[in-house]
């Protein structure tokens, strides 16, 4: 029952609705004792031949008006305890949302979507329940038991009420035993189904790679036995799920044997009248509903409890933090980098040492270096993906951390390695973080960009779908798709990280020269293994094992030996090799 207490605080928000839909709970309870006893009543009086049409009639109202009211009754406490468990699911789908969307991405390196999926589902459908039929099987159990055993031991017989009530014990001994299995095995189930879908998003996202390896079968397979180990541990839920009825049944059935024989007894001595056994009989009959509710209270509560702290588990994983006196203005100005070090969590390995630069207002910063030297982890520090770093990363008159997490992303456009396309229209994946933006200014955007005259041969033009993660889109169709989605903002500061690798040499220096002639007085941050993207920055840095191992700019770095000059030129004889071949292939 520790779930009700852990649910206390949406009970007291949503008190007016539990209060009335509980009250109208128990007016049914009070009402469905008047049938029995007006049973037990015409049983005596047709014993006594004392009926007549006048009496049957007045009591035959009684029993309509009874039926009517709670038919209306039952109505309206459905309405106020399952609305109110509604609106439960509502709110925790809400945060868990929100909270999803204000965690860092060591969060995401460690959870799996399809569990976090199946924690907005199937563990709030359980949670749901909990709020909504868990407080029903409650209320009505001990209202309906407490007032049916009530009206057998103060208007029948007290001594009959007792024996009947001998077997009660075993049943609460037994589903006790029951819930504490049911529970440990419900999370076993949970996190088994979480598992499953995991494997099923990953196979969906992945096709393309699982039918380039004819790999079908071997997905399949792993499928199957994914399958099999939550069918499994849903049978073994069953199991328990399945001993609650027998054992209430069990029980009900002892009562009626010991009700039936030692009443039978009293009303052969006189201590009970024909109606008065007939009266107890039917007030056993409604105890099996409570009992049962009692029994099913121990399934859904365990669930309950389960997917509760599943769920208040995740909520608890610490967000990105912010100052009480976090400064709401969108920050600009110069980038003043003093990292000493940078690890990421869980790795005892500095990703980042002895980082210092400054970037100038309106200047081009270009980073390079080798696979893994951390370009990729610097930018990172700067729209605040980690904040657990030593030093000082300064943007305008703040460091960084100084400023709410909105703010400082509203100054930064920010074009990732991996190129998230939503399934959705061209234009509505340009205009993202805009969506009130005019054609005219996605369309500037896109030309920007250099996508436009791809767009302009989709059979939809800009209202083409896209398809999943942009499926239908080439690599370099879907990063300069997301470069004119960050270029719609007009930021502040544009990064782009390694974005221009899947383009060729000649639609690469376009889009750098629009870039350049579009964003003057604006700052640009451009990662690249193809060192032909950042020689007109002005500053150039080159990254080694998370040092910084030369800095200048393009012509500064090219008269010092060292990493750039030498990758330089062999990008270069590269280059000229290519064309040399593509001339050679020409004649």
């Amino acid at each position: 029952m520790k779930v009700f207490l852990d649910l206390f605080w949406f009970f007291r928000q949503e008190k007016k609705a539990y209060i009335t839909g509980i009250c109208l709970l128990m007016i049914v309870a009070l009402l469905e004792l008047v049938p029995p006893k007006v049973i037990g009543l015409m049983v005596d009086r047709i014993k006594n031949g004392n009926v007549t049409v006048g009496i049957l009639g007045t009591w035959l109202f009684v029993l309509l008006m009874v039926a009517i009211l709670l038919y209306v009754f039952r109505y309206f406490w459905r309405v106020c305890i399952f609305g109110a468990a509604a609106k439960l699911s509502k709110q925790l789908r809400n945060e868990l949302y929100a909270h999803f969307t204000k965690m860092p991405s060591s969060f995401y390196q460690r959870k799996r979507i399809g569990d976090l999926m199946a924690h907005a589902t199937n563990d709030l459908q359980a949670i749901q329940q909990t709020a909504g039929t868990g407080v029903l099987t409650l209320v009505d159990s001990l209202s309906l038991g407490g007032f049916v055993l009530a009206a057998m031991a103060t208007t029948i017989s007290w001594k009959l009420t007792l024996i009947s009530l001998l077997p009660m014990p075993v049943m609460a001994l037994a589903t006790s035993r029951y819930g504490t299995m049911l529970h440990q095995r419900f999370l076993k189930a949970q996190e088994e189904f979480s598992s499953l879908n995991d494997k099923v998003q990953e196979s969906v996202s992945g096709i393309k790679v699982i039918k380039a390896f004819g790999y079908e079968k071997e997905d399949m397979e792993s499928f199957r036995k994914k399958s099999a180990e939550v069918v499994k541990e849903n049978i073994a839920v069953a199991k328990v799920d399945a001993l609650f009825d027998p054992t209430i049944s069990l029980v009900v059935g002892v009562s009626f044997f010991l009700a039936i024989t030692f009443g039978a007894k009293m009303v052969l001595t006189g201590e009970l009248t024909i109606g008065e056994l007939v009266s107890f009989t039917t007030y056993l009959g409604l105890l099996i509903w409570p009992m049962l509710a009692f029994g099913w209270l121990f399934n859904i509560v365990e669930r309950g409890r389960a997917s509760y702290d599943r769920v208040r588990q995740l909520l608890e994983e610490p967000r990105v933090k912010e100052s009480e006196q976090a400064i709401e203005t969108t920050p600009s100005g110069d980038i003043t980098y003093e990292v000493e070090r940078f690890t990421y969590p869980n790795d005892a390995a500095f990703a980042l040492q002895h980082i210092q630069f400054t970037l100038k207002r309106g200047e081009t910063l270009g980073i390079a270096g080798k696979t893994g030297a951390g370009k990729t982890t610097l930018l990172k520090l700067l729209v605040r993906e980690y904040s657990e770093y030593n030093g000082s990363i300064r943007f305008g008159e703040h460091e960084i951390r100084d400023y709410a997490l909105s703010a400082l992303r509203a100054a930064i456009g920010y074009v990732p390695q991996d190129h998230f396309l939503f399934s959705a229209t061209v234009k509505e994946n340009i205009a993202f973080a805009m969506p009130n933006a005019s054609g005219d200014e996605v369309m500037n955007v896109a030309k920007l960009a250099h996508i436009h005259d791809d767009i302009v041969q989709f059979a939809d033009q800009y209202d083409t779908i896209v398809g999943e993660r942009g499926v239908s889109l080439s690599g370099g169709q879907k990063q300069r798709i997301s470069i004119a989605r960050a270029l719609l903002l007009d930021p502040a500061v544009l990064i782009l990280d390694d974005s221009l690798s899947a383009v060729d040499a000649k639609t690469e220096e376009q889009i750098l020269t629009s870039l350049k002639e579009k964003r003057k007085g604006k700052t640009t941050i451009i990662t690249s293994h193809r060192l032909s993207a950042i020689e007109h920055a002005d500053l150039i840095i080159v990254l080694d094992d998370g040092q910084i191992i030369q800095t200048g700019t393009h012509e500064t770095l090219m008269k010092e030996k060292g990493w750039y000059r030498d990758m330089y030129e062999r990008q270069q004889l590269e280059s000229l090799v290519e064309q040399g071949g593509g001339k050679w292939n020409s004649h």
